[in-house]
């Protein structure tokens, strides 16, 4: 599932609209709607902000995917070499 349908679906599981959710997060309905059609990817930033409106965590989030989450391979990829060593080093210190 695309990070976008993923909004969309918690949304529709937490019965609210785009108005609501978009008020919630801080963001413009239009910037929700296109969001949620692949049209344009949040921020992580924004992600948390979401969450946050869900009340899920960020790993909630991401969990329901037994797949890797193409958002945060793109993600990864547009990062240099020291800052991919960086989230490497983060992500091994939060794991132990």
């Amino acid at each position: 599932m695309k990070v976008g349908e993923r909004i969309a679906a918690l949304r529709e599981q937490k019965n609210l609209s785009v108005n609501k959710l978009a008020n919630m997060a801080g963001i413009s309905q239009s910037f929700l709607r296109d969001i949620e059609r692949g049209k344009k990817n949040p921020t992580v930033e924004t992600l948390s902000y979401f969450c946050e409106a869900l009340n899920i965590t960020l790993t909630e989030f991401f969990s329901d995917n037994n797949e890797v989450n193409p958002f945060l391979i793109a993600a990864v990829k547009k990062l240099d070499n020291v800052q991919q060593i960086k989230l490497a080093e983060f992500i091994n210190s939060i794991n132990d």
